[in-house]
């Protein structure tokens, strides 16, 4: 596992958890593929540019963090789509550190944060 340096990541607002969390190429078994892990805000950071359409610092201010921060979390989860739609990867949504956008919304506290750290390659 990596060794965090720094300042821990802050949760990140999510508004939409994902129903399906894996993706892979048609016709070729899934012990058969390497697969590339995005986190559930990294998707948040997708949906909200390049579905939504928002302009990153509007994005960054609804997931509750700085525009550096989201920019990171937008570049990395298009690095990881663009590898693997490149090399035949499989793609699996997992993991992170956010709040549900709901919850954050009722109450501020601790108990809505849902952290799933996973080892980080």
């Amino acid at each position: 596992m990596k060794k965090c340096r720094g300042r821990p990541k802050c949760p990140r607002r999510v508004e939409q958890t994902p129903d399906i969390t894996y993706f892979k190429p048609r016709g070729v078994p899934l012990a058969d593929l390497e697969v590339v892990s995005i986190t559930v805000e990294e998707l948040e950071a997708l949906r909200l540019v390049d579905v939504e359409g928002l302009r990153q610092e509007d994005a960054a201010i609804r997931v509750g963090i700085s525009r550096r921060a989201f920019w990171e979390d937008l570049k990395a989860a298009r690095m990881k789509i663009a590898l693997a739609l490149s090399t035949g990867k499989a793609i699996e949504i997992k993991g992170g550190n956010y709040i549900s956008a709901d919850n954050a919304d009722n109450s501020e506290g601790a108990d809505n944060i849902k952290e799933k750290s996973e080892n980080w390659e």
